[in-house]
């Protein structure tokens, strides 16, 4: 008895064997034929894994007394102590609700604004001022943040703006844009919508070239005018791909843009412009409070990764693919 267990054991460690031998082949077969596309996906991967998941390893600092000249294994532990002191610092329930207006205000606002555009831009008939509107929509995002700053700066500064001057000549009383409190976020969304609201249009651009023509001639046939079209078939049909952008988006509610929120930030207007990025640099660089910062960023991240995975599951259970 016990041989014939010796002997059905031996027969299947040779199986797993063979079959690891027949896995290999096929792997390095694989790899033989699809070598070049491997090369091309190199670069992207080496990317992500240098910059994006060796950094990880600096998240345990946010459970730690970070001390630069002791190392990560030489600081101590504190666990959530880091966690606890921003949750009751004071600053924390300002700083939320700076970051979740901003961050609601250009889910609403900002998101819908490439939609609309090339939905607008799929029904213009003149390809040449199609392609001249596309351009011009498109330049703003090659433009720096730096420069768009300096631009809001020149057109609405109180001695001698442009804009500022127009804005007093309307009203009859000078509004200064750039240091009401009350201003400042409609004036961010404003600059976020000039910049990269026509580089968010490529892709759903890229969606409504795969609509079939043939439901736009059916519902010709059936007596649909261009804003039932629009509503019954052309928006149908790049709901995926409005569904996966929101999803991804979503991932990204906390993150309102360091640079633009630093460089339109004043003396003024700091109650309002106050952001968990802004507040991340004021503590983690400016006064070296490492461990601190990190577990702010946690916290951002963990929020990002709540939303994704919520809204995931809420696009599948009403009928939509998601991301995965």
């Amino acid at each position: 008895m016990n041989e014939r267990n010796r002997s059905a054991a031996t027969l299947q460690a040779d199986g797993s064997v063979l079959s690891g031998k027949k896995k290999e082949a096929r792997w390095k077969k694989e790899l033989r034929r699809n070598k070049w596309l491997y090369v091309l996906v190199a670069p992207g991967f080496l990317y992500f894994a240098v910059f994006k998941l060796l950094p990880m390893w600096g998240i345990v600092i946010a459970f730690q007394d970070y001390q630069p000249f002791l190392g990560i294994r030489g600081s101590d532990w504190v666990g959530f102590e880091n966690f606890t002191t921003f949750f009751s610092n004071p600053d924390f329930f300002r700083l939320l609700r700076n970051t979740l207006v901003l961050a609601i205000y250009d889910l609403v606002f900002f998101f819908p604004a490439p939609i609309l555009i090339a939905l607008l831009l799929n029904e213009v008939r003149f390809h040449w001022f199609k392609r001249t509107v596309q351009t011009l929509v498109y330049v703003p995002h090659f433009v720096s943040m730096v420069i768009i700053a300096s631009i809001t700066y020149v057109f609405l500064t109180p001695q001698g703006g442009v804009l500022y001057e127009m804005i007093a000549w309307i009203t009859g009383r000078p509004v200064d844009v750039l240091s009401n409190p009350d201003t400042f976020r409609p004036l961010i969304i404003g600059q976020m919508m000039w910049k990269e609201m026509g580089w968010g249009t490529i892709i759903f651009l890229a969606a409504l070239a795969g609509v079939d023509t043939e439901q736009y001639e059916a519902a010709v046939v059936d007596g649909a005018g261009r804003m039932r079209r629009m509503w019954h078939v052309t928006l149908p049909a790049i709901r995926a791909t409005i569904v996966i952008l929101l999803i991804l988006r979503l991932g990204n509610f906390l993150d309102t843009g360091f640079e633009q929120i630093y460089l339109m930030t004043n003396s003024l207007n700091r109650d309002v412009a106050d952001v968990f990025d802004t507040y991340v640099y004021t503590v983690g660089i400016t006064q070296g409070a490492f461990s601190y910062s990190t577990a702010v960023g946690l916290f951002k991240s963990l929020v990002g990764i709540v939303l994704v995975l919520g809204s995931n599951h809420i696009a599948k259970r009403f009928g939509h693919s998601g991301i995965y």
